[in-house]
């Protein structure tokens, strides 16, 4: 760890820094191949449109795939001084790890489950006890031995049988998140003949312990669009249809209740939803419906022993509400307020015990869990003493017990894992991250600030730094942003991040609206037809740190990942010269055209957030912001752009055909990278070291803007 008068000094160094050189490298040229988009009365001719090629059928794809391993072999020769560097920031990050290390273990009908990773391996082994853990080890699957010799391998969803004696789990090896199902027997380790191709990853039993319901993809759009019902032993032609969506927009999936009653159908999208539910020990029957779906209600369904709880923004309830049902009589005319909405706190969801409900909440931006004694109804909250924090229910599958396992971080607190006894109030750590190498939380500080908006809206800023960082404006700042689907970015732990903080830097969040974090208005002020404000937010964000010193101009650095890679896109078209360098890692930025072509993955599922382009007041208001129809000729900041050639939620076109008409367009000497990797998708490597390879190629990239090397 490097000591803190280095960090201080590299900081001032910072400030007059040399400027920085790069390779004589000769950037890659896509060709152009004019085609005209006709919509609404405009013509838009699209250059790079054949860079599309890749997933259609009859297409050549070869120049595509040429044109990505030059801009790799681009990206390789203008990073090449940096190689030596990338791998010790990989070293540096890898050395914090625990590699031989165990997932605090969880009570599940009869059994303690739990994860464990062995020094040198990649993956992880799933296990379990019975009884005590002290009894004999059983090694459900050995992920580690599964993937050897595949690029690319992820367990889609683990889902034991009630008798303890099946399971169920998925299998992505190509990083689609189209996954195969496969069932083991636990007794004997035979992997059964049920093969059930191109679903969603998880399966529900039901309580006969030889049925089980999946969530069946389609083939082209990927989307999730039937639930099945599997019989063992019979193959997936025969598998029955119990729901079969029929609106496009709409994302499906199954579960059972925590008690193991019932089994739930949920299909929603971002304005609307409804519940079908079944008794579990009845999987041949029909599915009731709880309430149709009704006009910009979103609900959900959480059955007690006497009722059933909705969580529902209905009757104008904008930061939700829970309501009570009797178990005979759903819809929404018999529901009465359990608990009323409030204006200041947004209910997140429920966590159902025999005896206590635990309800996941947002106050003033920050996480709460609320606990409820179902018996008297009296409610306390859980108190935690950190500026800026996480905390959320962790793996609760037991039903009748009094004690709720949470989890909770901060920007300077290692993840950690608690035991919450609800009736005695006594809290137990029982386990916190362990970060290799001496990790003191004592000498970094976590803050939070709050930014003016341009329309005067607050906006929260969560910071951490090392002890001893000026304020000066001298420091390195890099400054992270998501900003779409109502997903907020919490303050959490990265001990990855220590590679910055140890050498000068500032890192922050900026919690803009498209985000969920000050509530569900939050939301609705960053989506549709007000999404410029996400993009608004994020450079007031980045002036006000600038303004209050916490960095200067020529060190203020952005990243942002597939939605937040539009917002990156967006942002260096709105402020260019605001950003000495730009990390947009999978970035949606050819927005028009993707939500114009409903063969995309995804594309009819997002008509809520960003509007359906086929309606021209949408069409234009998406065009007026899109970072591939806005790239013009000027300055943009220093660049590197990641994607995966098997993305099936950001497919790689678009950002190789923004980085084409970025390299066409832009004027100055910064530099531009494009690095696509060609064995994986949206989330990156699959191992649990890999990953970090791409992490220190961004610090790398990042840090020598800075001028540091080492």
């Amino acid at each position: 760890m490097i000591i803190l008068s280095m960090a201080v000094v590299s900081c001032s160094q910072k400030a007059e820094k040399d400027p920085v050189t790069w390779p004589a490298a000769q950037a890659p040229v896509a060709d152009i191949k004019p085609h005209n988009r006709i919509i609404h009365g405009d013509t838009v001719v699209d250059n790079y449109y054949w860079l599309n090629d890749f997933f259609k059928k009859g297409s050549d794809s070869s120049n595509v795939v040429k044109y990505l391993e030059a801009e790799n072999a681009y990206t390789k020769q203008m990073m090449a001084g940096t190689e030596d560097f990338q791998q010790k920031l990989f070293e540096e990050m890898k050395g914090r790890i625990k590699e031989k290390d165990e997932s605090v273990p969880y009570f599940f009908n009869g059994y303690y489950y739990y994860n464990r990773t062995d020094e040198g391996k990649q993956y992880y082994k799933y296990c379990r006890k019975k009884s005590s853990l002290d009894a004999v080890e059983e090694v459900l699957l050995d992920v580690d031995k599964m993937a050897e010799g595949k690029p690319y391998y992820a367990i889609g969803g683990v889902s034991i049988s009630p008798d303890n004696k099946l399971l169920v789990y998925g299998v992505d090896e190509v990083s689609r998140r189209e996954y195969v199902l496969h069932v083991k027997n636990l007794e004997t380790g035979e992997i059964y003949k049920d093969k059930i191709t191109r679903t969603s990853g998880g399966a529900t039993w039901a309580a006969d312990n030889k049925t089980f319901f999946y969530t069946a993809k389609n083939a082209v759009t990927l989307l999730s669009e039937k639930i099945k019902r599997h019989a063992l032993g019979t193959d997936e032609s025969k598998d029955v249809v119990v729901y079969d969506e029929k609106d496009n927009t709409n994302y499906i999936g199954v579960g059972k209740s925590k008690d193991g009653k019932y089994i739930f159908i949920q299909s929603q999208n971002t304005m609307s939803s409804e519940v079908r539910y079944l008794g579990a020990d009845n999987p041949n029957g029909e599915f009731k419906l709880f309430q149709p779906r009704m006009k910009d209600v979103i609900y959900s369904v959480t059955p007690l022993a006497d009722k059933f709880l909705i969580v529902s923004n209905a009757d104008g309830a904008l930061n939700f509400k829970v309501s009570e049902a009797p178990l005979d009589k759903t819809t929404k005319e018999n529901w009465k307020d359990f608990i009323p909405h409030r204006k200041d706190v947004l209910v997140q969801g429920l966590d159902e015990f025999k005896e206590f409900l635990v309800v996941s909440e947002r106050k003033n931006g920050l996480t709460n869990l609320s606990i409820r004694n179902l018996k008297d109804n009296s409610v306390h909250d859980l108190d935690f003493g950190e500026a800026a924090f996480t905390v959320y229910p962790s793996v609760n599958r037991e039903y009748d017990t009094d004690v709720v396992r949470y989890g909770y971080t901060s920007m300077v607190t290692p993840s950690s894992t608690f035991d919450y006894n609800m009736k005695t109030k006594d809290k137990t750590l029982l386990k916190q991250q362990e970060v290799l190498g001496g990790y003191d939380t004592e000498q970094y500080v976590t803050e939070r600030t709050f930014a003016t908006a341009t329309d005067g809206t607050k906006v929260p800023i969560s910071l951490v730094y090392k002890n001893g960082t000026k304020k000066d404006g001298s420091a390195p700042l890099y400054l992270y942003a998501y900003g779409s689907y109502g997903s907020s970015m919490d303050p959490t732990f990265s001990s990855a991040r220590l590679s910055l903080l140890d050498r000068g830097f500032i890192y922050a969040i900026a919690h803009i609206r498209g985000g969920e974090e000050m509530g569900r208005q939050w939301y609705e002020d960053g989506k549709m037809m007000k999404k410029i404000n996400t993009f608004t937010d994020f450079i007031d964000c980045g002036k006000y740190l600038i303004e209050n010193k916490y960095t200067s101009k020529g060190h203020l650095y952005a990243e942002g990942g597939s939605a937040g890679g539009l917002l990156m896109g967006a942002v260096i078209n709105m402020a260019p010269d605001l950003w000495n360098g730009v990390i947009a890692a999978v970035p949606f930025v050819d927005v028009v055209n993707t939500m114009l072509d409903d063969s995309i993955p995804l594309t009819t599922n997002e008509y809520d957030e960003w509007g359906n382009p086929n309606n021209k007041e949408a069409y234009d208001y998406m065009k007026s912001y899109s970072p591939y129809e806005n790239i013009e000729a000027k300055e943009y900041p220093n660049m590197l752009v990641t994607t995966g050639l098997h993305d099936s939620q950001v497919q790689y076109f678009e950002p190789a055909k923004w980085v084409a008409k970025l390299r066409t367009m832009k004027t100055g000497n910064n530099v531009l990278m494009l690095k696509t990797d060609m064995d994986f998708g949206h989330g990156g490597a699959s191992g649990r070291f890999d990953y970090l390879k791409d992490q220190a190629l961004e610090w790398a990239f990042i840090l020598k803007l800075e001028g540091i090397t080492k």
